[in-house]
């Protein structure tokens, strides 16, 4: 279940600013035949951070309604029992996994951080992927309490985005005599993560080009290094631009346009710079995806 490319979706919104089910059911039918191996929505990339409590269980429920490859909900928080009531909602829909973000704002010591994912594990069934991401969150999870973690039975991965390979060399070196994955959380880092044992990525790049990103990790699979570098090559461009600004503002105007449902950013992101969006269209169009 957790390998491959899992696109991190976008919340699309329409006009009046509410969830657009039709346009998140179109979205994900397009990964799908792109051939993604899962689905991972409320994430960052979802702006998760800007829905409420009732949106962030509808998204799960129209994702998994829509899905029939694994879904991965995003159920994190800073606070923990709101991180386990989502938990338990996304398991009670139909979730395949969660993904629970290290807490936010509060930097908890190591050993809240261990007691925070651990009274999660120990309430629910579903498997749990960690997420790391100390340039959103201000906290960096530390190997060690990663490796503490992979211990926990439902406790199954890691997105790692900490952008340090020689940390993703240590969680590995620590957990691999456990049942535990790796997933890359930098769209850029995937090819060097694959080779260094990881199991795939949840990727932002992927709501736009899932074909190019599968093929990639599909190469490395078969051992045609060649074409997996040249595909890797081939997509930084793009997976600069959908960086130019804070995600998931570059990605949303990607998707929009490539012509798939994306809608409005919701406050505090604002809309990405005129110069920034001739860069995100030319990358684009580069790849073929658009024609100028």
């Amino acid at each position: 279940m957790i390998e491959g490319v899992l696109p991190a979706l976008i919340t699309p919104f329409t006009e009046d600013n509410k969830i657009d089910k039709e346009g998140l059911a179109q979205n994900i039918e397009f990964l799908i035949e792109n051939g993604v191996s899962g689905i991972v929505p409320c994430g960052t990339t979802g702006e998760a951070a800007t829905l409420s409590i009732e949106e962030h269980e509808k998204v799960i429920e129209y994702a998994v309604e829509c899905s029939n490859v694994p879904v991965i909900a995003g159920t994190g928080s800073n606070n923990t029992t709101e991180a386990l009531e989502l938990t338990n909602f996304a398991a009670d829909a139909g979730a395949d996994g969660v993904l629970l973000i290290t807490p936010y704002y509060n930097k908890p010591n190591d050993r809240g951080m261990v007691a925070h994912f651990k009274t999660v594990a120990n309430a629910v069934d579903v498997p749990i992927i960690l997420y790391n991401v100390p340039s959103r969150t201000g906290i960096n999870m530390k190997p060690e309490v990663v490796a503490e973690l992979a211990k926990v039975s439902n406790i199954v991965g890691i997105k790692e985005a900490s952008g340090s390979l020689d940390q993703i060399t240590r969680i590995l070196e620590l957990t691999k005599d456990e049942d535990f994955v790796v997933l890359s959380g930098d769209d850029g880092l995937t090819l060097p993560i694959l080779s260094l044992g990881g199991a795939g990525v949840i990727s932002v790049v992927a709501n736009v080009a899932p074909k190019l990103m599968v093929s990639m990790v599909e190469a490395f699979r078969k051992g045609d290094m060649d074409r997996a570098r040249e595909l890797h090559l081939s997509l930084a461009p793009l997976i600069r631009a959908v960086f130019l600004e804070t995600n998931p503002i570059p990605v949303k105007k990607a998707v929009e346009i490539i012509g798939l449902p994306a809608g409005n950013l919701r406050l505090p992101l604002a809309p990405m710079s005129e110069e920034n969006e001739k860069k995100l269209k030319a990358a684009l169009n580069d790849l073929h995806l658009i024609k100028m």
